[in-house]
């Protein structure tokens, strides 16, 4: 806990106590197991804009995950439940934070309760497009960092749901040779559609907001870790499927060839903000061997020079048509709500364990 500077603080810290009261005062009424999930949310968001949710807490909520699926709904209830009732930034984050966690490291049962938690509002799953709390000025600049993540999030899940399974969760693995045959089945279309998914997840990554200059510097910080790991795994997944690539260049038809080219600019324009993310000297250089895979594959399709820039020609002509191009086969980009459960039992993908490159959960970049 840090050191009260404020008024706020202080009645922050008393609506943390009585939060924690009150949920120990109905230990008569609710199972145990259920009450130390419950207490461990509380717990885990306090209104101190200092501390991001603490280990002890977080590892109480993901064992959830090892129980029965009545008892990680319950876990995901009680984490829902505290970011939608609350309008202090410090707990929507450190709730949005949990969410995060259970993403990256939580059993299967817990992300799967996760991702088909009763929403509403299409594209705003996690409803907090309009979050404000204008308390102090802290609390207003940490509000842009609550839109934002509750959007990357929302991304981070809708991608997964079209990947068949979790970007970033280590819960799995498989051995690459194994992973690499599977992608090697997929259609154009297929990969297509997923690097397009991926795409867009980083892109939304780039939108990160500056650190706060008020406070806040903790949470902020543990944020952008997290998003610096899902950016490293992210681009194993894209190294894998432009790799593939680069064996059908050949065969590809030209509409194929135009999404592909398309999917690679996008890309490009992310590289510099991704850098300032993973801004240290942590596995550089399997990044800068991506990054060099980019333009290989640029070159490949585009052949010559020339002929990329006739495809450039091709992509400025859509856009035209259709104020930024965009395939018609990506229209469906898949929105989890409660009428569109989330579904993660992709055929090529059962029965058989993730292969992801090894991310440190304490060091990034």
């Amino acid at each position: 806990m840090g050191r009260i500077t404020s008024f706020a603080d202080l009645i922050g810290r008393i609506k943390d106590k009585a939060s924690q009261s009150k949920a120990a005062l109905v230990s008569s009424n609710t199972k145990i197991k259920t009450l130390s999930f419950h207490l461990s949310v509380l717990r885990a968001t306090t209104h101190d804009p200092s501390t991001p949710p603490g280990n002890r807490h977080l590892a109480v909520i993901l064992s959830a995950g090892t129980g029965s699926r009545a008892t990680a709904s319950s876990a995901v209830e009680s984490i829902m439940e505290r970011l939608h009732t609350t309008g202090d930034a410090c707990v929507a984050l450190k709730s949005l934070i949990i969410i995060h966690h259970i993403v990256k490291h939580g059993r299967f049962i817990l992300q799967d309760q996760l991702s088909v938690f009763p929403a509403s509002g299409g594209r705003n799953y996690l409803k907090l497009s309009a979050f404000r709390d204008e308390k102090s000025p802290l609390m207003w600049e940490l509000s842009s960092w609550v839109r934002w993540y509750a959007l990357y999030l929302e991304h981070l899940l809708s991608t997964s749901r079209i990947m068949g399974f979790f970007i970033s969760s280590t819960s799995s693995t498989i051995h690459k040779e194994e992973y690499e045959e599977m992608v090697s089945s997929l259609t154009n279309s297929d990969l297509l559609r997923e690097i397009d998914a991926l795409v867009g997840l980083l892109e939304e990554a780039c939108k990160i907001p500056d650190l706060p200059f008020s406070g806040g510097k903790s949470l902020a910080d543990k944020i952008t870790q997290l998003v610096g790991e899902d950016y490293v795994s992210s681009i194993n997944e894209l190294y894998t499927r432009f790799n593939e690539f680069k064996e059908r260049s050949n065969t590809l038809s030209f509409g194929d060839t135009i999404e592909l080219v398309c999917a690679l600019k996008r890309l490009e324009s992310c590289k510099e903000r991704l850098s300032e993310i993973c801004h240290g000297n942590w596995k550089r250089g399997w990044i800068d061997g991506f990054w060099g895979l980019v333009l290989e594959v640029k070159g490949i399709i585009g052949n010559l020079e020339d002929n990329y820039g006739q495809i450039e020609k091709s992509i400025v002509g859509f856009g035209k048509r259709d104020k930024g191009y965009e395939s018609a086969r990506f229209t469906d980009r898949l929105i989890i709500g409660y009428s569109n459960p989330v579904r993660f039992s992709s055929g090529r993908f059962s029965n058989v364990d993730r292969f992801n490159f090894p991310v440190s959960g304490r060091v990034l970049c």
